[in-house]
């Protein structure tokens, strides 16, 4: 291997352990809440302010993380990330009260939110085009598998118990690979100067509006609370959000910096393809929720045994991530709409085949399967945004996909998981619980092919618009 491709090599393995250790964050402190609680003690809302703390402010961050990529340098910006990120991982392992946890968690996504938004803006800019599609292929497998892969994890870590540290090893993990990537990452993460003027103040009030837009929308998805809330709170949340696009876009007609580009949304099939990748994603993060809680208070799995039911899942989506850069054009183009139908189909009859308990070999096969629809839908769609915007556009592009698809994560989980819990709450069983949730995933899903059908037919004009750009 030649030294340009070790380099290349290097900066993907430390781009994508640092979406990695993000991307689980969530999922394992899910799985450890239940020790979080008898260790530490409190009210039982701690372990919704554990997950609430990071993923709200996670997801209020995430666009100022990219823009602010754009403006420093996105090694930089992905280096100081990962550095808040490892020191407030020791915080919460070492956290005393819950209050202190809670606190460390919020530190922890403000700078998982630095971080994220670089990796797929580094990706596209610093890699070169032979190995880009494989690249973000295997970008999207980490996206999307890494709450699973958490699951399994946290599940691992609390079981084990290792030195008696129970859930305070899952935040310890990260201490050594964070310290091991920055090392690594000195060395390969290094770049051009970023193109934007710094003389340009960051948008501040920009940034306050989407804040509050994201805030009204998420909090009460995260946190417990009632039907009518919940329901105006998306009405309020989804207003707040055209108010902050329509605001960046007079901004950016003033010639003023926006905080995000919303030009990136005028390439053909951008907007359907972002709409297709937030359906996939929402429906997935609904069907895992429901999964797991059907596996371990229906099905009585364990909290391990439930992750490692999941595993066939996460193999049949690495499969075909990995394989459909080696796919033609033409194949490519197709898999983005005949993934979801396939997905669909899957959650459907495993919901059926599970109703009174788990079927491990049947399970096993269309677990399989369904990574494979999963990773079908997703992997291509994402290599074909990356494509179709220029290399300038592409942290807005990497900020607009981490935002839309936390935010189709915690819709699918309100929308899905929702209609489980209040099945169950109201004594519903076999069948008629596992059914239901299903059909509404794959009607859905069956939306989201018909968006993908529109984005992959768009002509992509990426190297068009570099052209205009340069000859501006």
């Amino acid at each position: 291997m030649t030294e340009p491709r070790r380099r290349s090599a290097a900066l993907l393995v430390v781009l994508l352990t640092g979406q990695a250790m993000a991307s689980m964050d969530t999922s394992i402190a899910a799985v450890a809440a239940p020790a979080i609680r008898a260790d530490l003690g409190g009210p039982a809302a701690v372990g919704q302010l554990v997950l609430a703390g990071y993923t709200l402010t996670f997801a209020v961050l995430v666009v100022v993380g990219a823009r602010l990529g754009a403006r420093h340098g996105g090694p930089r910006i992905f280096r100081l990330g990962l550095a808040g990120f490892t020191l407030a991982s020791l915080a919460c392992g070492l956290a005393p009260t819950p209050v202190a946890l809670v606190l460390a968690r919020v530190v922890q996504g403000a700078a998982g939110a630095l971080m994220v938004p670089q990796v797929l803006a580094l990706i596209r800019s610093a890699l070169p085009d032979a190995a880009r599609a494989r690249a973000v292929g295997a970008y999207s497998m980490v996206l999307a598998l890494g709450v699973a892969a958490g699951q399994v994890l946290g599940g691992l870590l609390v079981t084990l118990d290792l030195g008696g540290l129970t859930w305070r090893l899952a935040f310890l993990v990260n201490v050594p690979v964070g310290v091991v990537l920055q090392v690594v990452g000195r060395r390969v993460l290094a770049g051009p100067p970023a193109p934007a003027r710094r003389s340009e103040p960051l948008d501040l009030p920009g940034a306050a509006l989407l804040a509050t837009a994201m805030l009204i929308l998420v909090l009460p998805l995260v946190l417990e609370t009632a039907a009518w809330i919940r329901t105006a709170a998306v009405t309020a949340g989804a207003v707040g959000l055209w108010l902050f696009l329509r605001y960046e876009h007079r901004r950016a007609r003033r010639n003023a910096a926006p905080l995000l580009d919303v030009s990136v949304l005028r390439h053909p099939g951008v907007p359907a393809g972002l709409l297709a990748c937030c359906v996939v994603m929402g429906c997935y993060a609904g069907f895992l929720f429901v999964f797991t809680l059907r596996a371990q208070d229906v099905l009585g799995l364990s909290a391990l045994a439930a992750g490692l039911a999941f595993l066939p899942y996460a193999v049949g989506f690495a499969g075909c991530g990995l394989a459909v850069a080696r796919l033609p054009g033409s194949a490519r183009a197709a898999l983005p709409v005949v993934g979801p139908p396939v997905l669909a189909a899957v959650a459907v009859l495993l919901a059926g085949a599970s109703a009174g308990r788990w079927p491990w070999p049947a399970g096993s096969s269309l677990l399989l399967l369904g990574g494979a629809g999963h990773a079908a839908a997703f992997s291509p769609l994402v290599t074909r945004l990356t494509d179709a915007v220029p290399a300038g556009a592409a942290a807005a592009l990497s900020g607009i996909v981490s935002t839309g698809t936390l935010l189709a994560a915690v819709l699918g989980v309100t929308v899905v998981g929702g209609l489980h819990l209040a099945l169950a709450a109201a004594g519903v069983a076999g069948a008629a619980l596992a059914l239901p949730p299903a059909l509404a995933t794959a009607a859905l899903l069956v939306a989201g092919a018909f968006a993908a059908r529109r984005a992959v037919r768009a002509r992509p004009v990426a190297a068009t618009a570099m052209v205009e750009e340069v000859n501006c």
